[in-house]
């Protein structure tokens, strides 16, 4: 007789076994998690059906994994592939022969011929398995005349190959047995051959060579144990073989995904990826091509369909089958505590070690506790230490608070108080983005996730801090398209620190003068001047106190996304009542843009911001920085051009310096001029130039019109 039979279980297989058993009677589970996808079979008789298995409907089941559930049976039984006749990708054929010893060369004589659909015992997706009925092959004497040959071949496609598992077994007195790759393959995969003279010479349990032979199907494999199959003499009778084993003998095949492999490290799963569950990997198979699907480890269920990886609880497990406790070990001064993909066993309070090896033990003996009682007592002092100096900075935060005239700043409307704890992730080194005399300025993020500018100044004077509250209900009160929008500010604080809205496209220093070079149309050039004009108008003629800014450069005047100019920096502004005194002893601002009559007098005026806005509209036109150590050769030239009556065109940007453009360009600077001169009188108000520049862009329209 021949007949293949499969090779011990790995210990892993029954493992995996005891789990699904453990999950099947464990209290804290109500049901087992689904195994194939919904509305879909997932039973026959006493065997499981999971995806990609299934039967009946198409969906059930991926390409060649379809399988039938023969209810006729009780209990019904399952087999491979569909209940169509014409279907035999997966079958076994099973010949009967006859031969008469007393012809020549024994030639077989057909009986009978038929087809059948291979029957499963089991399906494990784990190990990539299924187990089946496999065929028993015989040639048995029935007399001294004729012998009957029982042949049985099995044929498998699609995603199944014969396991390397299994083992080639021969059975008999005197017989050679041969496993072919197809029945008309040239050459043998694996041979064994019986020699038995007489009965007693036959060892039970032997598979040696006497009247029982094995041949390891070890392509690609080592060498597997195999015990599934004792050899008894009473084996050697075909009746009492087939009557032990009427199905036939187990059979081990091997499936797999045979379309594709595991995609590399980094590389996206293709669109037809069966491992789709969460959890779950993919195992490139070693008997053919292709690849299977494993839940992660810590997991269990059908990686095959979504969501079918679910976490064991192994405590519970430990709980409710004391034999698993070998399995996940955690000693009984440690605490199971289950977590996705696995668990952990810490070791109970007090003690130290780990909870899975058995290795806790007290963490403190008497004299650590003493020391650790010592520390304990200068912790708590520590504390107490801790919570006075709280109570004295609040405290002194509180003065401050009063001191800036917080009390008078809670009672505006259109004014935010800022918490000294709610800027601190802002006052860091990391996000200043501008420093000078004045203090620091830092980029950052409130709670709300705007974006803001926060204003640090590093000294004020007494007179200054005294007039705080004032100066910052003025500066609330301006809110003009043109300047930037005070926020809010933080008076619990020595010196108080403002909050502006942060402008994203930088200064317009920057952008005439930064690295990149961002090129400059003269209609956006005139833009920036007549709102920047517009700005300042708007501080020294329309608001309740005339605000002198001091400092008018173009690093001040920033730009939005749109490049909307914004006077900046109030941080050395002054906000002077229209009848106070604007004389001061410290002259302040940057000497390149300062007027000459103020940094004489140390008064100043309106007049003094429309000088330095002549000299920011000469940056704007030329594209040069004015410097006030070369005596600020910039100015000197356009006014020696204006003195002597000649045009200034070799001064001007040479990427504005068109033709067609000339007249408005000289207009500008005949407005720069007039903004320069030395006659404080003769300087015209902000309000002027303002629409002198808006009259000027006007014109400029028309005629890009014409």
């Amino acid at each position: 007789m021949l007949m293949i039979l499969p090779c011990r279980l790995l210990l892993r297989l029954v493992l995996a076994t005891l789990l699904i058993l453990a999950a099947s009677t464990d209290q804290h589970v109500a049901t087992l998690p689904p195994i194939t996808l919904p509305g879909c079979i997932d039973k026959c008789g006493n065997i499981s059906i999971p995806f990609p298995f299934g039967t009946k409907q198409s969906s059930c089941f991926l390409p060649g994994f379809e399988v039938t559930c023969n209810d006729t049976f009780s209990p019904p039984r399952l087999f491979l592939g569909n209940s169509n006749p014409g279907d035999r990708q997966n079958y076994q054929e099973f010949e009967e022969r006859y031969y008469l010893t007393t012809e020549e060369g024994m030639p077989t004589h057909l009986m009978t011929d038929d087809f059948l659909f291979m029957e499963l015992m089991s399906i494990n997706l784990t190990e990539g398995v299924a187990r089946a009925y496999g065929p028993v092959s015989s040639d048995c004497s029935l007399n001294d005349t004729y012998h009957l040959v029982k042949r049985q071949m099995t044929g498998l496609a699609g995603p199944f190959l014969i396991s390397t598992r299994n083992a080639l077994t021969a059975v008999g007195w005197n017989m050679e047995a041969n496993l072919a790759r197809s029945v008309r393959g040239s050459g043998f995969l694996k041979t064994c051959g019986v020699r038995l003279g007489q009965p007693e010479f036959a060892t039970n349990g032997s598979c040696l060579g006497g009247g029982c032979c094995q041949g390891e199907i070890t392509q690609g494999i080592g060498s597997i144990a195999k015990d599934w199959y004792n050899f008894t003499s009473p084996d050697l009778y075909s009746d009492n073989f087939s009557k032990k084993y009427p199905k036939g003998v187990p059979l081990v095949i091997d499936f797999a995904i045979r379309d594709g492999f595991c995609p590399a490290a980094g590389q996206a799963p293709p669109a037809n990826y069966a491992c789709v569950s969460s959890n779950s990997s993919c195992v490139n198979v070693t008997n053919g091509d292709g690849y299977i699907c494993n839940c992660s480890k810590g997991y269990d269920g059908n990686p095959y369909i979504p969501n079918g990886c679910h976490d064991i609880d192994e405590c519970a497990l430990r709980d409710s089958h004391p034999e698993l406790r070998v399995l996940y070990p955690c000693s009984r001064n440690g605490i199971c505590m289950n977590r996705p993909g696995g668990y952990d066993c810490p070791c109970k309070r007090g003690m130290s070690g780990d909870g899975k090896a058995g290795t806790c033990s007290e963490k403190f003996p008497l004299q650590a506790k003493i020391v650790v009682g010592a520390i304990g007592g200068l912790f708590i002092v520590a504390v107490l230490v801790f919570l006075a100096l709280v109570h004295r900075e609040k405290r002194k935060m509180r003065e401050f608070f009063e001191k800036n005239g917080g009390p008078i700043l809670e009672k505006v409307n259109n004014i935010k108080i800022f918490k000294k704890e709610e800027l601190k992730p802002i006052l860091k080194a990391s996000n200043i983005i501008g420093k000078g005399g004045f203090g620091e300025v830092y980029k950052g993020r409130l709670a709300d996730n705007k974006l803001v500018a926060v204003k640090k100044s590093i000294k004020v004077n007494a007179a200054q801090k005294d007039q705080f509250a004032n100066e910052i209900i003025i500066q609330s009160r301006v809110i003009h398209k043109n300047i930037v929008k005070l926020i809010g500010c933080c008076v619990e604080v020595d010196i108080p620190i403002l909050v502006y809205e942060f402008i994203t496209n930088g200064s317009l220093d920057d952008i005439l003068h930064g690295s990149n070079g961002e090129p400059l149309s003269l209609d956006l050039r005139l833009d920036i001047a007549a709102e920047s004009a517009e700005g300042l108008a708007y501080m020294h003629s329309k608001t309740t106190n005339t605000i002198l800014h001091g400092n008018v450069k173009p690093a001040n005047i920033l730009l939005d996304d749109n490049f909307v100019p914004k006077i900046s920096d109030f941080g050395i502004s002054r906000l002077i009542a229209v009848d106070k005194n604007q004389h001061t002893d410290k002259v302040i601002g940057d000497m390149s843009y300062m007027d000459p009559v103020y940094l004489q007098t140390g008064l100043l005026t309106k007049k003094s911001d429309v000088y330095s806005y002549g000299v920011v509209l000469l940056e704007l036109i030329s594209r040069k920085k004015a410097t006030y150590s070369d005596n600020n050769s910039l100015v000197r030239n356009f006014l020696d051009a204006h003195k002597e009556k000649r045009k200034a065109t070799e001064l001007f940007d040479k990427d504005i310096t068109l033709a067609e453009d000339l007249d408005v360009l000289d207009g500008l600077v005949r407005i720069a001029v007039e903004c320069l001169n030395l006659d404080v009188d003769q300087r015209p108000e902000m309000t002027k130039v303002t629409d002198d520049l808006f009259i000027l862009m006007k014109s400029r329209a028309k005629e890009t019109k014409q």
